[in-house]
């Protein structure tokens, strides 16, 4: 088994393939940044991940701990047959907007309540996340959102040919 450095020592690795489903969170207390354009979006260390079957992490950020005001609601809306609507919003840095770069439940199913006032931040949209200093590799695709880092292991779901995994 492969081991990443986290702050307090190696982290264990963790395969996608042993993660529940439904899906489970967890709190997470490293240290989460995200940048884009010069600009920190967000600097926490009280997100939630939400594990899922073939899919690397995502991470939820704390609204307290984001710059919303750079953020506007979009047109964009799911549905996670889990967490219930989802509600998208695009950022807006010296004047260049990218849609759809984050995503919020406002009102989770029961039991992902613990995401609810948290955003979720498609990685390959922005120039950095980070976890405790690491950069994230964003996982395959465009629909899904998660975060690799070192301790991640796939195959995962998101890369052409796996829609139906």
């Amino acid at each position: 088994m492969s081991e990443a450095q986290g702050t307090d020592g190696p982290l264990p690795a963790e395969s996608v393939w042993e993660y529940p489903r439904p899906p489970r969170v967890e709190r997470d207390a490293r240290h989460v940044v995200i940048r884009h354009r010069g600009v920190t979006l967000a600097d926490s260390q009280d997100c939630r991940r939400v594990l899922e079957t073939s899919h690397p992490p995502v991470f939820y950020v704390p609204v307290d701990d984001v710059r919303t005001d750079l953020l506007s609601r979009s047109e964009a809306t799911t549905v996670c047959e889990w967490k219930g609507s989802a509600t998208y919003w695009s950022l807006t840095v010296a004047g260049h907007t990218i849609r759809d770069v984050a995503w919020s439940y406002e009102a989770p199913s029961p039991d992902y309540r613990s995401i609810a006032r948290h955003l979720a931040f498609y990685p390959g949209r922005v120039d950095l996340c980070s976890v405790d200093g690491e950069r994230v590799v964003a996982q395959p695709g465009d629909f899904y959102g998660g975060w690799i880092t070192a301790e991640i292991l796939g195959p995962f779901k998101g890369g052409p040919g796996t829609t139906r995994w």
